[in-house]
């Protein structure tokens, strides 16, 4: 196995892992605080498994950069573009991992005053907005190495 293949290996790796892992952990996060929120309002089940349920976009994030890259990992790949491959991996895992981790706070915050009586679905929703567009723009940015390398 040459190096360009190792390289744009490892970069498949982290777009998925990391990505993932963020995701894993915000729902966690997330999903803890319904469960609270649940136990003082069971009526409150619907907003919070929204809200909970947010983090997930960030694993898919990884996953369709994923699906844009693996097909480009072949023997006769140059070292650039296994390069190029590694650096979007970086990207949008390290991006996806915290974006999704701090989705989850600001979710699970919001569905805590849910659970205490507060109306603040739509403001957790728009603000949970603003990590995930960090994700967002780490896969812009991986669409547009991926057509750097043709």
């Amino acid at each position: 196995m040459n190096n360009s293949v190792i390289l744009a290996s490892i970069g498949l790796g982290l777009m998925v892992g990391l990505s993932g892992t963020g995701s894993a952990i915000g729902l966690v996060i997330g999903g803890s605080s319904a469960i609270g929120a649940v136990k003082k309002k069971p009526e409150v089940f619907g907003s919070s498994l929204v809200l909970s349920a947010l983090p997930a976009s960030q694993g898919l994030y990884g996953f369709v950069c994923f699906i844009l890259f693996h097909k480009s990992v072949n023997p006769n790949m140059t070292l650039f573009q296994g390069a190029m491959i590694l650096a979007a991996g970086i990207a949008m895992g390290l991006t996806a991992l915290f974006s999704a981790i701090q989705q989850g706070k600001v979710c699970a915050a919001g569905i805590s005053a849910i659970g205490s009586g507060h109306d603040v679905f739509a403001n957790t929703f728009i603000l949970a907005v603003f990590p995930e567009f960090y994700a967002v723009l780490a896969l812009v940015v991986s669409i547009l190495i991926k057509t750097t390398m043709l």
